[in-house]
């Protein structure tokens, strides 16, 4: 992969809920919450591929079909963690991920080898031989990854994510919260399934709408919705402070606070969201 990658943002403190948001199915599903375990641990004994892909993208789901077979045809020599990109923003945004499906391969903690796009399956099968050549004789091997100990309270939260009800979900978060109201894992998991909530109902036609009449401040709303949840976070950023410099008043501030909403869905120290913020401020000030 091109340029420096940092996986540390994904690695879990020593004892933290394991609350982030994900609700996708399979043996071979990774959420943030167990990204450090599954990929990253894992990594120190088996390359770990890991497919990015979305439910809205048939490619995608194919790629990871193909891929499924392929682990289990090797028996061991590698391992495969499936993530969903929409419910996994910091995933996506870790490794750079510029469209989906993207597959990359990870080993000793560090990304090794990548490509984007739905691919067949003797070119997968000679990209996997080469990542597993690139790695022999340099791992531990492929004892069984630890497991990290969890929050028993979230597993309520958990459970529902992976039944897909995300309103019993939030329901969980808030016991949390209501127990304990300074949680940090909570509250940001809480922000992230809000966000999904919404903007898994905003149609595909959004950015078009809004495009299309710059002045209707709802429809910049569900398109800036539409472009994050489509991991384009600076388009979303963009569009909504441009609605800032040109509105007043009520719409201002409604344009205003959904902006703060976003930001306060990533770390506030990456670099994007610090350079949004500088041109929020030079938009009101």
């Amino acid at each position: 992969m091109s340029g420096a990658v940092d996986l540390s943002s994904l690695k879990q403190p020593a004892g933290a809920a394991a609350g982030a948001t994900g609700a996708a199915a399979g043996d071979h599903a990774v959420t943030e919450a167990d990204f450090e375990a599954k990929v990253l641990r894992r990594s120190m004994q088996v390359p770990v591929v890991v497919a990015l892909y979305s439910q809205r993208s048939p490619g995608s789901v194919e790629l990871v079909k193909t891929l499924e077979r392929l682990v289990a045809a090797d028996a061991g020599t590698w391992d495969l963690a499936t993530v969903e990109a929409e419910p996994n923003m910091r995933i996506a945004q870790a490794l750079r991920v510029q469209g989906i499906p993207t597959v990359v391969a990870i080993a000793a903690g560090q990304p090794l080898a990548d490509f984007e796009g739905a691919q067949p399956e003797p070119q997968v099968r000679q990209w996997l031989d080469a990542v597993i050549e690139a790695v022999a004789g340099k791992l531990e091997g492929d004892a069984p990854p630890q497991e990290v100990a969890e929050d028993p309270r979230f597993a309520a939260a958990e459970a529902a994510l992976q039944r897909g009800d995300l309103a019993e979900a939030e329901a969980a978060y808030q016991a949390v919260l209501a127990e304990e109201p300074t949680n940090e894992q909570a509250t940001a998991a809480l922000r992230q399934l809000r966000f999904l909530a919404r903007a898994q109902e905003v149609p595909e036609s959004a950015i078009a709408t809004a495009d299309a009449d710059p002045a209707d401040i709802d429809a910049a709303l569900a398109a800036a919705d539409l472009e994050l949840y489509q991991q384009r976070p600076d388009a979303a950023f963009d569009r909504l402070i441009a609605v800032v410099e040109r509105s007043a008043g009520d719409e201002r501030t409604t344009a205003r606070t959904r902006l703060l909403e976003l930001f306060e869905l990533f770390d506030q120290a990456e670099p994007f969201v610090v350079a949004a913020r500088r041109r929020l401020a030079a938009a009101l000030y």
